[in-house]
């Protein structure tokens, strides 16, 4: 099935288990009542926010066509919504579900991760034969940009996502995917970071 968000972007989702997942990531730039998520493209700008914002990689729209818009965790918490009508962005206890489903956190990335090389930059072939894909979740490695100075990185190498959940006044719960291991990391950054967000269904 596809699903549309307030800027006509479409979605293709993907069943994992009882969780209703986006299998593509967000690349929507209004919130769901039609005011804009401001596109803050100055490093020091960027460094020095406290509500919602989204980049282009590079500030190079094109990027996001393939690996959808970095936001940072404000835009997550802003209570306009950002995710599709009847999808939400995942907590981290409903991270937990999707990566238990699939043997957890030690084996999960490779089940998770976009076959191939087209866009991961994998580090050997045991890992790229080890991507595998099977979830259907297809993540994508699309890097982030700095909380500190604004600098973009990794591409090509990591995918964070973004939970819902709060570690602390300024740090958030994320995951991310590795191009050299097959792990699923978990821990908490900075909420001014920019990376990616999957809309899960409500």
């Amino acid at each position: 099935t596809c699903i549309s968000d307030i800027d006509g972007n479409f979605y293709q989702t993907i069943q994992i288990g009882e969780q209703l997942w986006m299998a593509e990531n967000l690349k929507v730039t209004r919130y769901n009542d039609g005011s804009e998520i401001p596109n803050i493209t100055n490093n020091g700008d960027w460094s020095n926010l406290s509500t919602g914002a989204y980049v282009n990689y590079d500030n190079n729209p094109s990027n996001s066509e393939t690996y959808g818009r970095l936001y940072n965790w404000y835009t997550v918490d802003d209570d306009r919504g950002v995710c599709p009508d009847g999808y939400h962005v995942p907590s981290d206890e409903e991270y937990t579900i999707l990566i238990d489903y699939f043997g957890g956190t030690w084996v999960a990335g490779g089940k998770m991760k976009e076959e191939g090389n087209e866009h991961w930059n994998y580090y050997s072939d045991e890992i790229t034969e080890e991507a595998t894909n099977e979830s259907g979740f297809t993540a994508f490695p699309a890097g982030y940009r700095c909380n500190l100075d604004g600098i973009y990185g990794n591409m090509g190498s990591l995918g964070y996502f973004w939970s819902s959940s709060e570690y602390s006044s300024n740090l958030a719960w994320y995951r991310h995917l590795h191009c050299i291991f097959i792990h699923v990391y978990r821990g908490n950054l900075d909420k001014r970071l920019g990376i990616i967000i999957r809309c899960l269904g409500d």
